[in-house]
């Protein structure tokens, strides 16, 4: 298990950080570094002796240090595409939703992202659980349900 990141590198987080309760003086959920933002490689170390987890430090707004798994990261440098949502969050239809013709999903029908490509040659796309159904939806037909409190199911 060698790491693909060095001690120095500049690193861009690709999903949102939260606190899993470990973070000193945050409550649990809390956001700690957002998606897109670069900071770069303190340490490197393992976690159950199979994940190698990096502690970064992220010089924006907040400058905290916060230890992520090497699935989490990219190389500054890389190609980023940003996406608005984000996996578990609730979205709803902002058009109805049709395959072989037949609506499957009516416009304003809630669903949960499960999963996010962002190399589709449509743009961003998300992988979408509705009641009954999962879709491959494009960015542009959803839209953010504001009460992420939602049951999940």
């Amino acid at each position: 298990m060698q790491p693909r990141f060095e001690y120095g590198d500049a690193v861009r987080v690709i999903r949102n950080i939260r606190d899993d309760g470990t973070y000193p003086g945050l409550s649990r959920g809390h956001l700690l570094v957002r998606r897109g933002s670069i900071g770069h490689v303190r340490d490197i170390g393992t976690f159950l002796q199979d994940q190698i987890i990096y502690v970064v430090h992220f010089l924006g707004e907040n400058q905290r240090v916060v230890g992520c798994r090497e699935t989490e990261l990219i190389a500054a440098d890389d190609p980023w595409v940003p996406n608005r949502f984000e996996f578990h969050e609730w979205v709803y239809a902002r058009m109805d939703l049709a395959i072989d013709g037949k609506i499957v999903v009516s416009s304003g029908d809630q669903g949960q992202v499960e999963k996010i490509f962002r190399d589709s040659p449509a743009g961003v796309t998300y992988q979408v659980r509705f009641v009954e159904q999962i879709l491959l939806v494009p960015e542009k037909a959803l839209e953010a349900v504001n009460d992420q409190s939602l049951p999940e199911e």
